[in-house]
């Protein structure tokens, strides 16, 4: 090395014996920060490196998982040597800025990096761009060589380098421009010196006498890599945050003891925490404790099982609807947080709608754990403004928090500017800290509840990826209803829980029951990454032969382990009624004022059956189903009727979801013995998974036998609740399809256009075959089953060929939307053995994406988006409540934002391309934070907007109404 550097109480001093002369006056003018953007005055680079080391103590200190302190102690060398470790990786993030590539893109800093005698060529550096991430990586393997590291410790550590602003590139990304005749790096001794100088003072600053001395005993997995490489990120934007590091200019008056002090001030105010911490494994009779009453045999199961795996897991819960897997998950968490070091969770709902009671559960889950742990867990969904419980913990901090944390833009010039914001991650409130809440940083929240998108976000090759990865992989990960992941998600699932594997990141897996296929895929992909393979190691895994089940998978040293377990349900079977109301597609087109015959034959059964009273669920398979079947209804039973669908706006989806939950959900009390007034409610999907909701009557369009069992699940799902004589027995009536004498049924167009022929025929064949009556729960692993194995000798003969074309159709269909996914996921086939992360972002988008793009990205089917319902009298614009926005769309009153944004919808699939076209935000939205993103459908005051060659109109009973050309609705 060519320099050496000694610490002085009043700060950095540094003695050079070179026949060029002394560093000091070139060490003083390098800078990090400009003066725009670090309090209005420049921020010395050896400033900026200290500031992020240590930021990184405070991570380390405060932040970091027990596991990921104990994996990180392990590569580095032994106990202790972790904390040094990581924090001279923090503060190496950055060294790619001693180069003139960089030092010439602010115009002040420039002329005194040159006054100091550090020159640069203008028209060779014009020759071609080069990022300073990219160049620190080039920089560190340099260094990292002379000092004499081996080569497979360099090889994954300057990925973390050149990787920081979100991007991984390949070794040959590592090239600065060939014109540029090496000029963008730096020519020279004066650059290769106060290059070498600053590695040099950044490391004895640190404690280590060398860089030779901070070489790593163990190379961690990828998935580690990929974890650390998060935290660096996150060293480094809280180190930007220009309020609390604003710029020191004057070397003498930097030194590692006042970076300390800067960092803990910072932690300290930006309120930032790890989650629980080091605790004991609970004792036996802590479920008591946390949900005030005793666990179920099922529970009990699965806890046992979390105590018993010797290594972090993958464990998969399989239990009728109502049998308490939730808890049981969360009880497994808190086991398996003690037992391997993990310091938070993660739980993933399958949908918006579901994560609101979810987050409402763990709030208090986390507050029996800790007192004051409840205000850590944050909602993570795009709609969680709605939330009022959310609503409730905000606090004005400031429009946007983002502002103070970006990196630095005078890399604009080379592609280095911020990314987008993502609209699924506004910067919001203080709920629980600040700075969680800014775009990506979502899941970096110690508590989460969201939906599953965000862990299948953390399974594509997007950029900033590592920041998703580092809020997952020190927590447990529970994941509910995972059975509702078709094809094409699987493939990001399976992605994540291999990467979930190698990090050794303990997962729960949730479902009312899996097809034994995707139950057999879920544990190979985990597995697979815990052996750091591209396959799965060969292994039998048992079927399970009761249920409820568990299956726990782990690697323990070179060899997977597998156990599989069942018991009993807590409650007995309910023999639940099948019956089936023919309905041809002919009967549903041929619509009349009473609405079609297919509609007005749930009439007549309702009004039958109904006559007592009683409480009624119609599940239609889309939404212009819903909104005619409520219509007809609500004509024959008046305002017993209440309808739930997708395209109600945000406001009212909510509070009909909490109206239905109020009127259908579980009673305490002396409500639960009195009897329920009379309620038809008419929904789509929504109500098939996680919705508590307990019915006497259902009535279902047909659908895949998983997803008709899952609708099954609202039937009687409540104890001791007072029914009426005729719905003492439960029974469910299925329809949208008729049976046809001697070949196979017919199908309505809108169920087989959703779910496929394949399905829908196997199903019907199941209601053909099997007895009147299922035992539920106790039949809903052979019913899926049946449906879903090869074995087809049970349909009928008469079906088998139109059942066999069907199943080719749906076999190829199936294959091309695992195909279509692999471009997307975050490691190629045939990559996932390899050792670090260099090229991982190879074809990647090199921009941030939005929540539109990111569930365009995740979720197969036709692409939809959403829009703000927005009123126009012909001179103004006003809300759907008739409250004036605007006369030409400036900026709305803060006081009508709740307003607006409530009025959010999403449109059907067929209008987005006409939608992405036509519609864009209003004039003043374009820099307000939260509706710059929001598309703006402009009704006017005849009250029909048109979009594409569609007629769109919003009822405040119907919700969105779509009339399109040729059709009545």
């Amino acid at each position: 090395m060519h320099a050496g550097s000694r610490l002085l109480h009043e700060g950095l001093v540094v003695s050079v014996e070179h026949p060029n002369g002394p560093l000091n006056l070139q060490l003083g003018a390098l800078w990090g920060k400009s003066a725009g953007k670090a309090g209005g005055r420049p921020n010395l680079l050896i400033s900026h490196l200290l500031d992020t080391a240590a930021v990184a103590e405070q991570i380390w200190d405060h932040y970091l998982a027990p596991g990921t302190r104990s994996w990180l102690d392990r590569v580095a060398g032994g106990a202790g040597r972790g904390r040094g470790f990581f924090s001279w990786l923090c503060g190496m993030h950055d060294c790619g800025k001693a180069t003139p590539a960089f030092q010439c893109m602010d115009d002040a800093g420039a002329a005194a990096v040159r006054q100091a005698g550090l020159g640069w060529a203008p028209h060779m550096l014009a020759k071609g761009r080069w990022r300073h991430d990219r160049a620190g990586g080039r920089l560190v393997r340099e260094v990292l060589a002379t000092a004499g590291w081996a080569g497979e410790q360099i090889e994954w550590v300057w990925p973390l380098i050149a990787g920081h602003h979100g991007l991984f590139p390949p070794l040959a990304g590592l090239r600065p421009p060939k014109a540029g005749l090496g000029h963008h790096q730096g020519r020279g001794q004066e650059w290769a010196r106060v290059q070498d100088a600053l590695v040099q003072i950044l490391t004895e600053e640190l404690g280590f006498g060398a860089p030779s001395a901070v070489e790593p005993h163990l190379v961690p997995t990828r998935a580690q890599q990929l974890h650390l490489s998060g935290l660096i990120v996150m060293a480094d934007w809280i180190a930007s945050n220009e309020h609390h590091f604003q710029g020191i200019s004057d070397l003498p008056s930097i030194s590692l003891a006042r970076a300390r002090d800067r960092a803990s001030a910072a932690w300290s105010a930006l309120g930032l925490r790890g989650g629980w911490g080091i605790r004991p494994v609970p004792e036996p009779t802590f479920f008591q404790d946390r949900f005030d009453e005793s666990p179920r045999e099922s529970q009990m199961l699965v806890m046992q099982v979390a105590r018993q795996m010797p290594r972090p897991g993958l464990l998969i819960v399989e239990a009728p609807m109502g049998e308490g897997k939730t808890k049981a998950a969360l009880g497994a968490a808190e086991i398996f947080g003690a037992r391997f070091g993990a310091d938070g969770v993660f739980v993933g709902m399958p949908t918006q709608a579901t994560a609101d009671p979810m987050f409402t559960q763990v709030r208090k889950w986390v507050e029996r754990i800790e007192p004051g742990l409840g205000a850590e867990v944050a909602l993570l969904h795009g709609k969680r403004r709605f939330n009022k419980e959310w609503q409730s913990l905000l606090e004005d901090a400031g429009q946007t928090p983002d502002d103070l944390y970006g990196t630095i833009e005078e890399d604009a010039q080379y592609g280095m500017g911020p990314a987008p914001a993502e609209s699924c991650e506004e910067p919001e409130r203080r709920a629980p800290a600040e700075w969680f809440l800014g775009a990506k940083r979502g899941l970096l929240t110690p508590f989460v509840v969201g939906t599953i998108d965000q862990l299948l976000f953390a399974a594509t090759r997007t950029k900033h990826v590592m920041l998703r990865m580092a809020g997952l992989a020190g927590k447990v990960v529970v994941l509910d209803e995972v059975h509702a992941a078709d094809v094409y998600m699987s493939q990001f699932l399976a992605e994540g829980l291999w990467w979930l594997g190698q990090a050794r990141t303990p997962v729960v897996l949730l479902s009312a029951t899996l097809p034994p296929g995707q139950r057999q895929a879920l544990v190979k992909a985990y597995l697979a990454g815990a052996a750091s393979r591209e396959d799965a190691p060969d292994i039998a895994i048992p079927e399970p032969q009761g249920y409820p089940s568990v299956t726990a998978a782990w690697q323990e040293g070179p060899e997977p382990r597998v156990l599989v377990c069942s018991t009993s349900s807590w409650r007995a079977d309910l023999t639940v009624g099948i019956e089936v109301l023919a309905e041809t597609e002919q009967t549903t087109t041929a619509q009349g004022r009473g609405g079609s015959p297919g509609t007005a034959a749930v009439a007549e059964l309702l009004d039958a059956r109904l006559r007592e009273g009683g409480c009624a669920l119609v599940i239609r398979n889309t939404v212009d189903r819903a909104q005619e079947t409520y219509q007809a209804l609500r004509r024959r039973f008046g305002q017993d009727v209440r309808l739930l669908h997708g395209r109600l706006h945000a406001s009212h989806r909510a509070e009909r979801t909490e109206q239905a939950l109020e009127l259908l959900g579980p009673r305490t009390g002396a409500a639960g013995d009195r009897p329920r007034p009379p309620l038809i409610l008419v929904a789509t999907q929504l109500a098939e998974q996680s919705f508590d909701v307990d019915v006497d009557l259902l009535i279902t369009d047909l659908a895949p036998v998983d997803l008709l069992l899952q609708r099954i699940g609202r039937l009687h799902r409540h104890a001791q609740v007072p029914r009426p004589a005729p719905m003492r027995s439960p029974r469910v009536v299925i329809t949208g399809f008729a049976p046809v004498e001697g070949q196979e049924p017919s199908f309505i167009g809108g169920s087989e256009a959703i779910y496929g022929r394949c399905l829908l025929l196997r199903t019907a064949a199941l209601l053909e075959t099997e007895p009147t009556e299922w035992g539920i729960p106790s039949q809903v692993p052979e019913l899926v089953a049946r449906v879903y194995g090869d074995d087809v000798g049970w349909i009928p003969q008469t079906w088998r060929s139109a059942e066999r074309k069907a199943y080719a159709r749906w076999a190829k269909e199936q294959q091309q939307r695992a195909e279509n996914a692999q471009p997307f996921l975050l490691s190629r086939f045939g990559e996932h053995d390899r050792p670090t992360l260099a090229g991982v972002h190879i074809g990647a988008s090199k921009e941030g994406l939005g929540d539109e793009q990111f569930q365009a990205l995740v979720r197969d089917g036709e692409p939809s988006i959403e829009a703000i319902l927005v009123r126009h009298d012909g001179a103004t614009f006003n809300t759907l409540q008739g409250r004036r926005i605007a006369v030409t769309g400036e900026e709305p009153a803060p006081e009508l934002l709740d307003e607006l944004l409530g009025a959010t919808v999403r449109l059907p699939s067929s209008l987005t391309r006409p939608a992405e076209r036509e519609l864009s935000p209003l004039d003043g939205w374009r820099d307000h934070p939260w509706l710059r993103h929001s598309r703006a459908l402009v009704i006017p005051e005849s009250g029909i907007a048109t979009v594409g060659e569609a007629q769109v109109s919003y009822d405040e009973s119907l919700g969105l109404v779509v009339r399109r050309p040729g059709r009545t609705r």
